[in-house]
């Protein structure tokens, strides 16, 4: 397994974490053993956001005894009261079904009690005016939420929510099809959706990511914006390659699902590769760094891709990322202008014009 450390919890979380969708679904005995094989190869980040309730209890069977080397992510206003996903401000249901949660997950505490699904200002109003927020906050001065979070698919509310400066992680829907203006769930230009992963990187906040394959039509030709699929891989990487971002969240029905998941650690360049959507992107988004690394190997052994990305956190006041940059082996200013970057990027970055940019601003 491959880990990233949160910069503002310390927490080593794995790049490949659970999504809980459909498990509540499985069988009992199916479900313990397919949570028991995903710890045991090394996910120890899951998102608790289910489709049924059942998941709560399958989780405190199967982690009670390892509850400290697991994180958890808990929803405040995710009602269960039917057994089925529903969502809710209203104080009260929020308090009964945090103690429901904390009962059956076998826990006095979360990682990360997370502010519910904010996609419209009416509901962060709502969250607000009618008190979740401040138990939630009230829980995290008694300890029994150690970090905060926000849900969104919204940048520019997820940015709102940002500069009260009390999230710790952010859980967004990234993938191709949304950043590039496609699906239900696509809000925001290309640029404020980047601007926002940005910014949590700058900011040390750490991104979790949901919907990574956009609900399944990213794997189907029929129903890709783009006319063609992608793989689980390719949009795994994608993700994974975003500012900001510790995990990726797929959900998970079953043994077999953790397998295919898993299966990403040992996966090829080539089949993490996903340079063909430099094809697909809109005209907002053309001329930008992706950091794909489509253009290794450089010929002046630079790492393209790296350099681009330590430049666009510095400039977005990532204080930490000038450091990393003048820590590199070779940085922009080693360029031999030679324009094997620029043939290859498919996503029409003159790179070799950007490295000189780039020298400029960190002083060669």
């Amino acid at each position: 397994m491959e880990y990233r450390v949160h910069r503002k919890t310390g927490d080593k979380i794995s790049v490949l974490g659970i999504g809980t969708s459909y498990i509540s679904e499985a069988p009992e005995k199916e479900a313990l053993e397919t949570l028991a094989y995903a710890f045991e190869n090394g996910i120890n980040y899951a998102d608790l956001a289910t489709a049924g309730a059942r998941t709560f209890g399958y989780f405190g069977k199967a982690f009670a005894s390892v509850r400290s080397k697991i994180r958890y992510q808990v929803h405040f206003g995710a009602n269960y009261e039917t057994g089925e996903y529903g969502w809710t401000t209203d104080l009260e249901t929020v308090k009964r079904q945090v103690d429901r949660m904390l009962k059956e997950l076998k826990t006095d505490y979360i990682d990360y009690g997370f502010i519910h699904c904010l996609d419209e200002d009416s509901d962060w109003r709502a969250y607000q005016k009618n008190g979740v927020l401040a138990y939630l906050l009230n829980m995290k001065e008694t300890g029994v939420v150690r970090h905060m979070g926000l849900s969104s698919h919204t940048p520019a509310l997820a940015a709102r929510v940002l500069d009260q400066g009390m999230i710790d992680q952010l859980m967004f829907s990234i993938n191709a099809a949304y950043d590039y203006q496609h699906g239900d769930y696509a809000n925001g230009s290309a640029g404020e959706r980047m601007a926002l992963y940005r910014r949590c990187e700058a900011e040390g906040v750490g991104i979790s990511v949901m919907k990574p394959f956009a609900g399944g039509k990213l794997l189907d030709a029929k129903l890709s914006p783009f006319g063609q699929a992608l793989t689980p891989y390719q949009c795994i990487q994608y993700a994974l390659d975003k500012p900001g971002v510790l995990t990726v969240l797929p959900g998970i029905r079953n043994r077999e699902d953790v397998q295919e998941l898993l299966g990403f650690l040992d996966a090829s360049p080539e089949e993490r590769d996903y340079s063909l959507l430099g094809s697909f992107m809109p005209k907002d988004a053309a001329g930008a760094c992706v950091y794909c690394n489509h253009c290794q190997p450089c010929p002046a052994g630079l790492d393209v891709g790296l350099i681009n990305k330590y430049y666009d956190l510095a400039a977005a006041g990532d204080s930490m990322a000038g450091e990393h940059y003048r820590n590199l082996e070779k940085t922009a200013s080693d360029c031999i202008s030679c324009g094997h970057c620029d043939r290859r990027c498919p996503f029409h970055v003159a790179q070799t014009e950007r490295m000189k940019e780039i020298a400029g601003y960190f002083g060669k």
